[in-house]
């Protein structure tokens, strides 16, 4: 029904098009994006099989932290090799 009427007032007014598209452009993209973060390592939805699933990441996962002056690649470490 209300692809029905959005169809017709395009057909009236084919300025809206544009519009129209654009903004179906964003909410897919935006859907798009909170489905990749919703399977992210860091997400758990399964709390009895996997209840802390940052544990299993690897030592060099790039977490989503930012430090602009932070020098990461020498940064010295400040626990054990494993």
């Amino acid at each position: 029904m209300i692809f029905r009427t959005a169809v017709e007032h395009a057909k009236k007014h084919p300025g809206l098009i544009p519009q129209f598209f654009f903004i179906c452009l964003g909410m897919g993209g935006a859907s798009l994006y909170l489905i990749r973060l919703a399977k992210g390592p860091h997400v758990t939805w399964n709390k009895t099989n996997n209840p802390e699933p940052w544990n299993k990441l690897d030592p060099t996962y790039q977490y989503k932290l930012v430090a602009i002056t932070t020098d990461y690649p020498n940064l010295k470490k400040e626990g054990p090799d494993f």
